[in-house]
């Protein structure tokens, strides 16, 4: 697949099951956990820093996954880390952070180098967490800057594990679309 490409010595590690929709873009030192999903026109970019996203996490439509590398402003660099069971919704920009499990970064939502999302945490649709803030798990966050809004009701934490399910579903019906168009996933 030219969508899935090398760089150096890495080359991207798909688990069992992913989808990788034909318009997005894998590259590098990029590992995805099985029955994850990578929808259409994502760009996930593992050139100067590891990629490492978790099983079951579905990446949304136009989202943009990069890193930020080691230099002398920053000796370690900060990796990409995204856990299981997340949905990250359309258009969503994740630069070198860490997203617990169980969490849904809303659409257009922007998480900064060094920032931690914990897990069981919503971030609103547009909000922006800057560099180096943690989302403490269990709350909704919302705004530029993200800011504490209130404690997740039981409802919202049960949608974490729903949508994460719906979104394999979903994933399976594209794979097997796929092979019965004779196009690659």
């Amino acid at each position: 697949m030219t969508n899935i490409r090398s760089y150096l010595e890495f080359t991207p590690n798909l688990g069992t099951r992913v989808f990788v929709d034909p318009s997005a873009l894998v590259i590098g030192d990029v590992e995805i956990g099985e029955d994850s999903s990578i929808w259409p026109m994502v760009t996930i970019r593992g050139d100067m820093h590891r990629i490492r996203i978790g099983e079951r996490t579905s990446i949304q439509d136009g989202s943009v996954l990069h890193i930020t590398h080691a230099g002398p402003y920053n000796p370690d660099g900060f990796p990409l880390i995204i856990g299981n069971d997340v949905t990250v919704g359309h258009k969503a920009l994740l630069h070198g952070c860490t997203v617990s499990d169980r969490v849904l970064v809303g659409m257009g939502a922007i998480v900064m180098d060094g920032a931690i999302i914990e897990e069981e945490v919503i971030l609103a649709a547009g909000s922006i967490v800057p560099p180096g803030k943690v989302l403490e798990s269990g709350f909704l966050y919302r705004g530029s800057p993200a800011k504490q809004a209130r404690p997740l009701s039981d409802k919202e934490r049960s949608f974490f594990s729903y949508t994460a399910q719906n979104y394999v579903k979903l994933k399976d019906q594209h794979i097997e679309d796929h092979q019965r168009q004779g196009l690659s996933s």
